[in-house]
């Protein structure tokens, strides 16, 4: 399957390497961590429904996984028709997900 990222995801990701490399000072630290993002999202391109739906409505229902990356987590749905994969967010799995997944627009 052909992986794509929405652009909430891009800002997602510069969220994190900018909090990473200039708050805690530790840029070699965000680059990994950007790295092994994007490397656990290519992941997805063989058996992405490995992953478990999302446990809350209405993710649930809309076919919302996630897959967990050290202390991220990356939410996507699956397009079978069009054999895709959609990443729509990286996030902490220490914030308050539930509030974050409905600022997302592309569900």
């Amino acid at each position: 399957m052909k992986v794509v990222y929405t652009l909430k995801v891009r800002q997602d990701l510069r969220d994190i390497y900018e909090y990473i490399a200039y708050a805690l000072l530790s840029p070699e630290t965000a680059q990994k961590i950007v790295e092994r993002l994007m490397q656990g999202a290519r992941t997805l391109e063989s058996m992405p429904e490995r992953n478990p739906l999302y446990k809350e409505e209405p993710w649930r229902s809309r076919g919302v996984r996630f897959l967990p990356v050290r202390n991220y987590l990356i939410f996507y749905t699956i397009n079978v028709a069009e054999y895709t994969v959609s990443v729509a967010r990286i996030m902490y799995g220490g914030r308050d997900i539930s509030r974050q997944l409905f600022e997302t627009v592309e569900w």
